[in-house]
């Protein structure tokens, strides 16, 4: 069951000031050069913050500098402060950390100098953020301290509640459950003393969820509806579908169907009342979840299905997932094998997605622990500097009768001082090392090497011609039947087995992985950079994973286990290369090379290496190999086309 987080909503629930007006009035108000520059860039920064914040990332972070530079120019500093404080975060929930806290420390530095103590406040708070994504909770909360020492200086009871809540998230996540509930209950107390009952409503619900984690329904059912009571006085629908959803979660639970499905119904009816996919997707595979425990499997593929397509739609790919499973499971319940097949090969495609993504991340995030560790180091040297200089006018302004004892001990304590920090600064750079290494061997499980290296000298990688690359497709035979004998675990098993194989196997033969299909394996040999044998080592690679296939056949029929046969094709021929997305990498290939390789695949046979009429016109003289001509088969797309079975020669 896909958990609801509510502690999502607490990011923003102390930003109060809500415009009631329409986006097109605060545009028409920041187009107007008759109304003071401050009004202008407080309308500008809401039209931002409501129309493109939290939908198009990309525009908002463009706007935004719009802002910064209006503000500049018109000599704003404190709207200066708040664009980069919204730039920030905009790169924040992009997870673009070293731009984020690029922008927040910009900002506190003219924060600082107009002694602007709300705006040092929310900039300290939100670069404890960064820290809390990257996992670096002691950094995390150095910051969120800071920000609570100002927040009481100034009596800024939002700003201390905003921290409170921080400390509740983190104690969350900890599992600390009576510390975050004392936190929560302290940002109860300033919401009464600010006569901010309505602001409760979310904490309610994140209370609400820690009683669920615990197991403890009543307390939990209670802060459900405590929750829920305020927003129906408020009339707040988005609200009222959160507390029904976790309402419905608590009854699933305590595996009480029936009302868990009413109440995920009633949170799913406004969710598309309001038209709040998230809310709908969660309801909706919710729902399905619900129904394929009844047994009630065509009810079960219904809400699934939808709950899919919306996902998909978001881009939420854990919801994709999560759908595939339940509809793969479905589907197998009700005989329709071919769907359940298609589920099942999306839900591996997806988890490669979500791997690559999650290796994405790490990169992002060791590259931030990099630069972070590096302006230490600097700062290091700034410091060690500052000292010798203090050290040299102390020296200067003793009397004669000192001096032989000042010398003596300033040079004690600065060779002392240089050798500490020699040992310090060689360790950092040593701990930098170590974290580039990792950056670099997770980008090198995305990337070919050279790409990779191009990547990061220029920030992209062009796309290339190459006019002989020998492609390589594999395909297991009675997949379907197979995976039917299987369960989703140890059909995923055997295959991750298989081709953790293959990609050893085109490691030892210099062939580039290009990516798996479901069952499929596609690799190619004389790229990114051609060699000479590409063609032939691309033809090994082959043989040895078909060796790899038969005796795996010998093993699993030994164990009376289930087994894969396969199919696989080589060409070869020109292709385009290059790298697809600005997220999530991937390095493809294409061109007409690449359709009668898949061609040489389809049409070839379980056990066999079947090789197109070009490729064995460039092997045929090696002693290596045997062939038998196949003659002209009928291939889809291609009219007949020339094959030949090729083989190691015993």
């Amino acid at each position: 069951m896909k958990k609801r987080y509510f502690i999502l909503f607490l990011i923003f629930i102390f930003n109060k000031t809500i415009a009631q007006d329409s986006l097109g009035h605060l545009y028409s108000v920041w187009e107007d050069s008759s109304k003071p520059d401050s009004t202008r860039a407080i309308a500008f920064k809401q039209y931002i913050s409501e129309g493109f914040f939290y939908s198009q990332a990309d525009s908002a972070i463009v706007l935004t500098n719009q802002l910064y530079q209006f503000s500049e120019k018109a000599g704003y500093k404190r709207g200066m402060v708040d664009a980069l404080s919204t730039l920030g975060y905009a790169y924040f929930r992009m997870g673009n950390y070293p731009k984020a806290l690029e922008s927040y420390e910009r900002g506190l530095a003219i924060a600082e100098k107009i002694n602007d103590k709300e705006g040092i406040s929310i900039l300290l708070l939100r670069t404890g953020y960064i820290y809390h994504d990257n996992e670096d909770i002691i950094m995390a909360l150095k910051y969120y301290q800071k920000c609570l020492k100002i927040s009481e200086e100034i009596n800024d009871l939002d700003g201390i509640g905003s921290v409170y809540n921080e400390f509740g998230s983190i104690y969350l996540r900890e599992e600390e459950y009576a510390k975050a509930l004392d936190y929560y209950q302290k940002v109860i107390a300033i919401n009464n003393q600010l006569d901010s009952e309505n602001d409760n409503s979310a904490i309610y619900l994140n209370i609400g969820s820690v009683y669920l984690e615990q197991k403890d329904y009543t307390q939990a059912f209670d802060y459900f509806q405590k929750g829920l009571a305020i927003y129906k006085k408020n009339g707040d629908k988005l609200g009222i579908a959160s507390a029904l959803g976790g309402i419905g979660d608590l009854y699933i639970e305590q595996g009480n169907y029936k009302k868990a499905l009413a109440y995920l119904q009633r949170s799913l009816n406004i969710s598309e009342q309001i038209d709040d996919a998230q809310g709908s997707v969660s309801n909706l595979l919710g729902i399905g979840d619900i129904y394929a425990i009844k047994g009630k499997h065509f009810k079960s593929i219904e809400y699934c299905k939808k709950g899919q397509d919306l996902a998909e739609r978001l881009g939420d790919l854990d919801g994709q997932v999560f759908s595939c499973d339940c509809l793969y499971k479905a589907y197998k319940a009700v005989g329709k094998s071919n769907k359940a097949l298609v589920q099942l090969e999306r839900m591996l495609l997806l988890t490669d997605s979500l791997k690559t993504e999650e290796t994405v991340k790490k990169i992002q995030s060791m590259e931030f622990a990099k630069i972070r560790l590096s302006d230490s180091l600097a700062q290091v040297e700034k410091d060690l500097r500052t000292d010798m200089l203090h050290k040299d006018e102390v020296r200067k302004k003793e009397n004669n009768r000192n001096i032989a004892i000042g010398f003596g001990a300033f040079f004690l304590i600065l060779a002392g001082g240089f050798y500490s920090r020699w040992r310090y600064v060689t360790k950092s750079k040593a701990i930098i090392q170590k974290e580039k290494e990792r950056s670099e061997n997770l980008l090198l499980n995305i990337l070919p090497a050279e790409i990779a290296e191009e990547l990061k000298e220029k920030g992209s990688a062009e796309a290339r011609d190459f006019d002989m690359v020998s492609i390589l497709f594999s395909d297991f035979v009675g997949f379907t039947q197979t995976a039917e004998k299987l369960s989703a675990k140890e059909l995923i098993a055997e295959i991750n087995h298989c081709f953790m194989a293959f990609d050893n196997i085109c490691e030892k033969y210099a062939v580039e992985k290009i990516k798996t299909i479901g069952d499929a394996y596609m690799a190619a040999g004389g790229l990114p950079v051609p060699s000479d044998g590409s063609i032939k080592n691309t033809v090994l690679a082959a043989l040895e994973m078909q060796s790899f296939i038969a005796d795996r056949k010998v093993q699993q029929n030994a164990k009376n286990k289930n087994y894969f046969e396969m199919r696989l094709g080589v060409h070869t021929g020109p292709v385009v290369a290059g790298i697809v997305g600005v997220k999530k990498f991937q390095y493809d290939i294409w061109g007409d090379t690449v359709n009668i390789a898949s061609r040489m695949e389809s049409t070839g046979k379980a056990g066999k290496v079947n090789i197109s009429q070009y490729t064995y016109e460039l092997i045929k003289d090696d002693p290596q190999f045997t062939f038998v001509f196949r003659g002209k088969i009928q291939a889809k797309g291609k009219g007949e086309v020339a094959m030949y079975f090729v083989s190691n020669k015993q």
